[in-house]
């Protein structure tokens, strides 16, 4: 790839979002993607995929076709692009037959440089043909984990995108998601038919997400205090069936505060007002079940709670992710009980994959029952690893007592090893502890020299060890292959190279008291900052757009840190591309010159 096509790329991140540099990983998945190879990226929410196809469209010579799960989400998107000054547009099936032949005329004419479109439009052949007579730079997969089984939002008609590369076999495809373990990404890989892919992963870690569990007593009080202590702050209350979102946000208004449901059970139209409710920053809080959320790009959620347990991991983290996309400072609570749980395992009984679904339930028990550093339980399980804890979740604020549990480690891990990493965890918890049970001396358990290593310590101790091995990510399941325990590299590295391990004992952890809220790291003015919101809120809606996409908070909290009184400092500010800069610059330069004059 040339130089100038590299150079290019920056200067369009400037030009059209306003970011003087990409982020980490961007650069490189941006200089992949121009180069005409296949790609698998893994960012999680907020954390810059859209970018990664986004700017090299803009630099290419023809048109990138992104394929989305969800008309909400096509929608922001595009009026994301065209508010930053970019020629994109949606086709799908919410739009009339003249708005749709508007738009294949303007692809025709070679003015979309990036057009979104559902699956199940083009897969169509009427879709082909119009891709035949037009330059495609490549395909861009959103939501690629919507494409295995494996996956917590698995989704039929995204099994049939191999068609694209049956049917346009030179045209690279890149495929994105937030949330994808080690299992589907090697499905997404496969489904896809991608050829010599690299995927690139990014760090999961969201450090300005506060992660929090507290028990499910008194739900509606929990939430309630929590509000209160986050005022006018916009947030989400994920609920686990569409009577609970209803009574829920009924006994909030009831409080005075400004609550609305969201669920697949209302009409398009209902769904539709409340989203744009939200969007508008007309109703800070949403009750909602997950199909909220996906078609979501607002940048400045301040909170998530789960007022229910999730039914994975994945599921979760893509829920929390939506708090703080503009990576400032924002909290997260899960409220758990273990009548969620058997909620949960009815749900799963009604299910196509119950072993599947109740595993990975599992994992989100023991997230919620973790005596370790959240964080790294997150990080884990999408395979990364973490050294230290992150101070920012309520188990580093108030730890549980620890123990050098290194020597433990050892036994568990050598005995698996031993065992050809082919057992799962009761297998294990039986050899280390000396069971006499038939299947076991069948097949020779009983002589490994591991075996009743672990004889002193009683079945839930043994329970509570490997669930922190999991959790720590020195151990993982592999549930294509029947769901059986795996050493992780962090794991060898425990068993041969002597790292040490820190465990927790069994016990119950204090709730966490309230907090108030936090505020972004770096002193702004919060006078002007408000004043500057006003202008924001006031400008959005003669333009009829969300108020994010006039500015972010993030870039409002750098305007009112540096105070931008000339078009040169203005374009200085993160997040000012030359659009919005033309669009509302000169105003926001005059709000802050006159609060200089009014400050005494």
């Amino acid at each position: 790839m040339s130089s100038e096509l590299l150079t290019a790329a920056r200067q369009a991140l400037k030009t059209y979002f306003g970011y003087d540099r990409f982020r980490p990983l961007q650069g490189e998945v941006v200089e992949h993607v121009l180069s005409g190879r296949d790609a698998l990226v893994l960012m999680p929410t907020g954390g810059g995929k859209s970018v990664c196809y986004q700017v090299p469209a803009l630099v290419s010579t023809g048109m990138c076709v992104v394929l989305s799960p969800l008309i909400a989400l096509m929608k922001d998107q595009v009026e994301g692009l065209r508010a930053n000054g970019v020629t994109a547009a949606f086709l799908n099936s919410s739009q009339s037959f003249e708005a749709q032949s508007q738009i294949v005329e303007e692809v025709l004419l070679a003015e979309v440089k990036l057009l979104y479109v559902s699956p199940e439009k083009a897969l169509t052949e009427e879709f082909f043909s119009l891709l035949r007579r037009v330059k495609i730079t490549f395909f861009a997969i959103d939501e690629a984990h919507c494409i295995s089984a494996w996956g917590h939002d698995f989704r039929p008609e995204y099994t049939r995108l191999s068609l694209l590369r049956e049917r346009f076999p030179e045209v690279p495809m890149i495929a994105l998601t937030a949330t994808a373990d080690r299992v589907t990404r090697q499905d997404i890989l496969t489904q896809l038919r991608l050829r010599d892919a690299r995927t690139f992963v990014s760090s999961f870690d969201r450090p300005n997400l506060s992660l929090n569990v507290l028990p499910g007593q008194k739900r509606f009080e929990q939430v309630l205090e929590f509000i209160h202590l986050r005022p006018e702050q916009p947030g989400i209350i994920y609920c686990l069936s569409r009577k609970s979102t209803e009574e829920l946000t009924f006994k909030l208004q009831a409080k005075g505060i400004a609550a609305a449901f969201y669920h697949a059970g209302m009409t398009d139209v209902a769904r539709s007002r409340v989203q744009e409710d939200f969007i508008f920053d007309r109703v800070p809080v949403i009750c909602a079940t997950v199909a909220f959320g996906m078609g979501i790009d607002k940048s400045n959620v301040r909170w998530v709670i789960h007022y229910h347990l999730p039914q994975s991991i994945e599921s979760y983290y893509q829920e929390i992710g939506r708090a703080g996309r503009d990576g400032r400072k924002s909290d997260t609570m899960l409220l758990f009980s273990y009548a969620d749980v058997i909620q949960r395992r009815k749900f799963i009984a009604e299910s196509g994959q119950p072993e599947l679904q109740e595993a990975k339930l599992q994992r989100m028990i023991e997230y919620a029952d973790a005596q370790i550093c959240r964080r790294r339980i997150l990080l884990a399980y999408f395979g990364e690893h973490l050294d230290q804890n992150c101070g920012n979740c309520d188990v580093c604020r108030r730890p549980p007592r620890r123990f050098d549990g290194t020597i433990l480690a050892q036994k568990a891990l050598s005995a698996l090893m031993r065992m050809q990493e082919n057992v799962g965890m009761g297998m294990l918890i039986d050899v280390l502890r000396g069971s006499t049970r038939r299947e076991l001396i069948e097949k020779g358990f009983d002589k490994i020299k591991t075996y009743g290593a672990g004889a002193d310590m009683p079945l839930a101790e043994w329970q509570h060890v490997l669930t922190q091995l999991l959790n720590l990510g020195l151990l993982e399941i592999a549930y294509e292959q029947n769901y059986t325990l795996r050493i992780t590299p962090a794991g060898r590295a425990v068993l041969f190279d002597g790292a040490k391990v820190e465990l927790s004992r069994r016990e119950e952890i204090a709730p966490l008291r309230k907090e108030e809220p936090r505020t972004t790291t770096g002193p702004y003015d919060e006078k002007l900052f408000e004043t500057l919101r006003r202008l924001r809120l006031r400008l959005a809606r003669e333009a009829g757009i969300p108020p994010y996409q006039v500015f972010t908070d993030v870039t409002l909290e750098e305007m009112s840190r540096r105070f931008p009184e000339s078009e040169a400092a203005m374009r200085g500010i993160s997040g000012v591309g030359e659009r919005k800069m033309k669009n509302y610059g000169e105003e926001f330069i005059a709000a802050i010159r006159q609060f200089r004059r009014q400050k005494p």
